[in-house]
């Protein structure tokens, strides 16, 4: 009967913990210093790349006109376990053209 109210007390303390627990995907960026920098058509992958690290994900975007894009995508999100109706989110996401320039941008991040 011991080991099972020590087994019950420490599986109680592990949900109470995680309960509480902060969650983290992605890694941090700074917004600021990539818009501060960033110039379309002049900007390259290697810059991006040296100012944010690797990008959380790569692929291809296509324009209306057929056009394809290299797009990195950034992302980064943090919240309590308990209430992640009040995570922090921020996404960049970059175009890069043929020739590994920056063609555009979009980035959005919650309220708080």
């Amino acid at each position: 009967m011991i080991k099972f109210s020590r087994i019950s007390v420490i599986l109680l303390a592990v949900l109470l913990v995680s309960a509480c627990g902060t969650v983290k995907m992605g890694r941090d960026f700074d917004v600021g210093v990539f818009a501060a920098r960033i110039e379309q058509g002049v900007t390259t992958q290697s810059q991006v790349r040296s100012w944010l690290g690797e990008p959380a994900s790569a692929g291809v975007s296509l324009a209306t006109d057929g056009e394809r894009f290299d797009e990195w995508a950034y992302y980064f999100a943090e919240g309590e376990m308990a209430d992640m109706s009040a995570a922090k989110v921020k996404i960049l996401q970059i175009k890069f053209d043929k020739q590994g320039k920056v063609r555009g941008y979009n980035w959005s991040a919650s309220r708080q």
